[in-house]
């Protein structure tokens, strides 16, 4: 089925931590499973990264709406110069 995929501007400021939420990505492909969707990272945040709350400090390049609903997932900024909106692509 057709996918569709919403996601909203996460807004971070220099050592913030956001945990990601159905506000931020949510995506449906039209079936009824909607755990089975993964999300892959093909743009990383410029001053920062995506990481899984169990692992902390390790940037993941992909993960999953349950993971999502779950709140596991966070977008670190890092500390860096420059912070401000930041789209999950």
């Amino acid at each position: 089925g057709d996918i569709v995929l919403l996601a909203k501007p996460v807004t971070l400021t220099e050592g913030d931590r956001v945990t990601l939420t159905t506000d931020v990505p949510v995506a449906t492909d039209g079936t009824s499973k909607p755990e089975k969707l993964l999300y892959a990272v093909s743009l990383p945040p410029v001053h920062g990264q995506i990481e899984h709350i169990n692992y902390p400090g390790v940037p993941i390049s992909s993960y999953s709406q349950l993971d999502v609903v779950a709140q596991k997932v966070s977008d670190v900024h890092d500390n860096s110069h420059g912070g401000g909106k930041e789209a999950l692509r």
